[in-house]
């Protein structure tokens, strides 16, 4: 059985094929995990809206019990980072994440990058040791399998590899940064563009990643059986 964790990030709680103003990325999340789950109805999906559940952003308190060493953490310590241990877990638990991030500003949202925030953790995600040997940080994810999709909306169009706006896109190398700091190197994304221009370009855009996402499915689908035994 596999374990999917499904995230959305944007600020728009519907989606575009369901309300005029909602939420492309939303609408790309939901037709992944509806086609994972028509094929795999045994798998866990956990859902995480940031969009609409933002965590709560580092403070200087969080900094200071993430950094004392867990059993030296007084009760308050334990309490200012127990958003943070549940997104962790989570994390911890799946082998695919699928999160839709739309751009906002050339970014990624503040809700998405507070979610960042939260389960880049010293200790858990990351080890630290400033006496070791060479590089003092590595990964505590890696060789564990998990896979990162990452599905995404544009206003503008041409910020994909080789675009004309590429250096302009902090989306998904952000992103992809971030997760493999932490050691989740293997990422796929799917894009959305045109959505300021409310043309047939958006609507051929639309219909291309959702194509793409079907596509995306059904590869990860080969390398496991459809309906678990």
């Amino acid at each position: 059985m596999s374990t999917i964790l499904h995230i959305d990030s944007s600020a728009r709680p519907d989606t575009s094929d369901t309300s005029r103003h909602g939420s492309h990325t939303r609408r790309l999340t939901a037709r992944f995990v509806a086609r994972w789950r028509a094929a795999r109805p045994g798998d866990e999906i956990r859902y995480r809206d940031v969009g609409q559940s933002p965590p709560s952003p580092v403070t200087g308190p969080w900094i200071q019990a993430a950094f004392t060493k867990p059993h030296l953490r007084e009760p308050w310590m334990r309490q200012v980072l127990a958003e943070s241990d549940a997104l962790v877990d989570e994390l911890l638990a799946a082998d695919i994440l699928v999160a839709g991030v739309p751009m906002y500003n050339f970014n990624v949202p503040a809700q998405f990058k507070a979610y960042i925030d939260n389960i880049v953790r010293v200790g858990r995600t990351f080890g630290f040791d400033r006496s070791r040997p060479g590089e003092p940080y590595w990964p505590l994810l890696a060789g564990h399998g998990k896979k990162l999709v990452i599905l995404t909306s544009r206003g503008d169009h041409g910020y994909g590899s080789g675009g004309r706006i590429e250096a302009m896109n902090h989306v998904e190398p952000s992103i992809r940064t971030a997760f493999g700091y932490i050691g989740v190197t293997d990422v796929e994304s799917v894009a959305i563009e045109y959505d300021e221009f409310a043309d047939e370009r958006l609507r051929a855009s639309i219909a291309r990643a959702e194509l793409e996402v079907d596509a995306l499915v059904d590869r990860l689908l080969d390398g496991r059986a459809r309906v678990p035994a």
